[in-house]
């Protein structure tokens, strides 16, 4: 077996008569873009949003009455969407949970784990990271405006 380039090539010999088989048989190694699930993905954000759920259990019929919205997040981790958090602040006394919307999303945000993480700690401010291009949002803009001041209580 040896390796060139992205091909490992193989080549086997049958014991007895020591003469190859299989001579040009090749493996063509590829990264994969498989979606890790959540506690394989071992994205920092898990944490933030684990709490989130926490405190909705808590409070969740209070915010849907002031927030009346449903949030999505996609992170990112090296440009690649690895998972979406959606936060219901719309229906029952609301949830939190991995995976996109079930109804369309009043706002998303899309940035990366580090820049989330960021945002949370406040070493980079919401508006900051819009301008400079580390957080996009789509939707409502307002909406977002409106979570920031409830998740500053909150968190």
């Amino acid at each position: 077996m040896w390796k060139e380039r992205k091909k490992t090539y193989l080549q086997s010999k049958i014991k007895e008569t020591e003469e190859a088989t299989g001579s040009g048989s090749y493996v063509t190694l590829t990264s994969t873009s498989a979606k890790p699930s959540g506690k394989a993905a071992s994205l920092q954000s898990d944490l933030i949003f684990e709490e989130i759920g926490r405190r909705i259990k808590e409070m969740g019929s209070q915010l849907v009455k002031k927030v009346n919205a449903i949030f999505q997040w996609d992170i990112t981790r090296d440009g690649k969407m690895v998972v979406q958090w959606t936060l219901d602040l719309k229906t029952g006394s609301g949830e939190i949970y991995q995976g996109a919307s079930r109804c369309p999303a009043d706002t998303v945000f899309t940035l990366s784990d580090h820049d989330f993480m960021q945002l949370v700690l406040g070493k980079i401010k919401p508006h900051r990271a819009f301008f400079v291009g580390r957080l996009k949002v789509r939707g409502n803009i307002m909406l977002g405006r409106k979570l920031e001041m409830i998740l500053k209580n909150q968190l």
